[in-house]
């Protein structure tokens, strides 16, 4: 009985440190959140929490680490644009001006990834200006793809949500970025 009795406690002891290094991570998270939308009208607090919590589960977290998750998480869904781009293009649905602004979007977000990358690769070597200047860069690929669309009266975006996305994450990258240049 007495080996059950220290088993427990050694999983009770496990399980509270876990707990709360998962509540300090969603603390951070739920705090860096709300001072960058607090700092930009155009960032979600709700999508910049519930993005990041469900790629931070179980990490014990500082600010440096939430902007490598979410570059990271932006370079994945830039990807994941290009893929569903891919597919729209062999949809028969689709216009030759459409065809043309698709093309045009997997462009853009084709040379997104490595500018991404290249963000990245300055935010660790804390050069936070070029992390800056590049997240920056990358980040107008979803405006420049939507403003394709609207060259042609009553054309819709098929990558509405998907441009709105892209853009929020290379958000919180900015403010997270600009948090740690300003400390």
């Amino acid at each position: 009985m007495r080996r059950f009795s220290s088993f427990s406690k050694i999983i009770i002891t496990f399980l509270v440190l876990f707990h709360s290094t998962i509540m300090g991570s969603n603390d951070l998270i739920q705090l860096s959140c709300k001072k960058a939308s607090q700092g930009d009208p155009n960032l979600s607090y709700k999508f910049c929490v519930s993005s990041l919590e469900a790629n931070a589960k179980g990490h014990s977290l500082d600010l440096q680490e939430l902007v490598v998750i979410s570059l990271n998480l932006t370079v994945a869904n830039a990807t994941n644009i290009n893929s569903t781009i891919s597919k729209l293009l062999k949809d028969k649905a689709f216009d030759k001006f459409a065809k043309e602004c698709l093309r045009g979007c997997s462009e853009l977000y084709t040379d997104a990834i490595p500018t991404l990358q290249e963000a990245l690769c300055a935010f660790q070597s804390k050069d936070f200006a070029k992390a800056n200047i590049e997240v920056s860069s990358a980040m107008d690929a979803s405006s420049t793809c939507e403003d394709g669309f609207k060259e042609k009266k009553g054309e819709v975006s098929p990558l509405r949500k998907e441009n709105d996305v892209f853009f929020q994450l290379n958000a919180i990258s900015l403010a997270f970025i600009n948090t740690l240049a300003s400390i």
